[in-house]
């Protein structure tokens, strides 16, 4: 269930209350004596939330501690937004009061509390959702408010569809969930079925396909607005493994399989980006690709020591199976050329090499040819707290995916996997590029107002980015 972000323009201190301790027409107006005495205690032990219920209704005043850096002082408010969600949990609204120089600090909590309310319930046939239904800002434009009602939904599409299982998300039903949002939005949407795949000769794709009952799709969603300030179009590609088995490379280890409906996190976080991107009509011209098919080990499955002809024309020795998204991805980068684009961005659930090394904190990401691009990128990553850890991308990595038999093969080895992956991706580029491998697409702990399950981390990053730079 979505929540409702709404502008309020007269206070009545009826409802549930969050307002900064620094807003003393609140405290003039809305609290007695002994509890202006209590909150002067607790301020002085340095609480960061004060509670205070009377009446059926709680009043929760925000004391934040000093940060100089200020993007982890808005995180902290985004997590200060997530704890007072665990309160509201039984309550209809709340009321964030705010003076006017309180705007931006107030808009970190709402979007913490907004993104906490998140549940994914579908499938249950009792499902116990949260009843905050609504949250009311006072001296916020209701363009802000719209802003971020139109992200905060464009994180719940993204966590709704790397959340959902292959028994009810196929390729065909990925390329759907992006026509919807063509349909709301007015973004252009085309749908390649497998014949128009089997045309563009997408050899990675197709041999991916090769063991599964179901078509692959290969989706391309424009938006284009009349007053896009880019002449060259931004594009964003993401991987669409709708479910992983491994292929004939099976998957060997316990567990590692009952996850892998959360192998389209890239292209689900693309569709999101895109209706965030739309939905606020950001002037940028921006292409999202999203190649999409389950990987299964049939008797017509691709096989370890297949050599693949790529959409490009480039071969490719396979030694595992279960490197399977570079594989899609490779023909997405590779038909990216014929836009001529400012910058390419792939996001991919790529390799366990990622999740090992930083675990579901962030995102892992290299780049070619983009270092000024990378460097905004980051930033909108700290601002946003949906950081970048940056791995090396240095040529000697480029020996480990030469093959002896193709042109490369589509494991680099042991060591350095999340590099050599990216490394066999850049193979199929030849513009500015920067490729995000994301362990923090899900969360088996909660994890502050990202939640538990599917985190939509990407979505705020790429809207934010986009926003700064044009």
């Amino acid at each position: 269930m979505k929540i409702k972000i709404k502008k309020v323009r007269e206070i009545s201190f009826k409802e549930n209350t969050i307002f900064f301790y620094t807003n003393k027409d609140a405290k003039k107006i809305y609290l007695r004596k002994d509890e202006l005495d209590y909150i002067s205690k607790e301020v002085k032990k340095g609480t960061e939330i004060i509670k205070l219920y009377d009446y059926k209704q709680y009043k929760f005043i925000i004391n934040p501690k000093e940060e100089n850096n200020q993007n982890q002082k808005i995180e902290n408010l985004r997590l200060i937004g997530d704890k007072i969600q665990s309160e509201l949990k039984e309550e209809s609204s709340v009321l964030i009061s705010l003076l006017k120089e309180e705007k931006k600090k107030g808009l970190a909590i709402a979007e913490g509390l907004a993104l906490a309310n998140y549940t994914f319930t579908q499938h249950k046939t009792d499902p116990k959702l949260n009843k905050l239904k609504e949250i009311l800002l006072s001296n916020i434009s209701v363009g802000e408010i719209k802003e971020l009602q139109n992200i905060v939904d464009s994180v719940y599409l993204t966590r709704d569809l790397v959340n959902q299982p292959f028994s009810h998300l196929t390729a065909a039903d990925l390329a759907t969930a992006a026509q919807k949002v063509g349909r709301k939005n007015g973004v252009k949407v085309e749908v390649f079925n497998k014949k128009k795949i089997e045309r563009l000769k997408m050899g990675g794709l197709l041999a991916v396909n090769k063991g599964s009952l179901d078509d692959p799709t290969f989706t391309i969603m424009e938006w284009n607005p009349k007053n896009a300030k880019n002449k060259q179009p931004i594009v964003l590609v993401g991987k669409g493994i709708v479910y992983d088995t491994g292929g004939l490379s099976l998957k060997p280890t316990a567990n590692s399989m009952d996850l892998m409906k959360i192998d389209m996190g890239g292209a689900g976080t693309v569709i999101g980006a895109i209706n965030a991107i739309s939905s606020n009509k950001l002037p940028v011209h921006v292409i999202a690709l999203a190649p999409a098919t389950d990987n299964r080990p049939s008797g017509n499955a691709y096989a370890p020591g297949d050599v693949i002809n790529m959409h490009d024309g480039t071969t490719v020795e396979v030694l595992n199976t279960d490197a399977e998204g570079r594989m899609i991805l490779a023909d997405a980068l590779s038909y990216a050329k014929k836009y001529k684009p400012e910058l390419v961005i792939d996001f991919a659930t790529l390799t366990g090499a990622a999740v090992a090394a930083i675990g579901h904190y962030g995102l892992v990401s290299m780049h070619k040819d983009s270092g000024k691009d990378h460097a905004e990128l980051k930033k909108s990553g700290d601002e946003m707290h949906e950081r970048l850890a940056e791995f090396p991308f240095w040529e000697d990595y480029d020996e480990l995916i030469k093959s002896d038999i193709a042109d490369i093969k589509n494991l680099g080895g042991p060591y350095g996997g999340a590099i050599t992956a990216g490394k066999f991706l850049a193979y199929f580029t030849d513009y500015p590029w920067i490729h995000i491998d994301m362990p923090g697409v899900y969360s088996k702990a909660k994890y502050g107002y990202r939640g538990k399950g599917a985190t939509g981390m990407g979505v705020r990053l790429v809207y934010n980015f986009l926003k700064n730079r044009y």
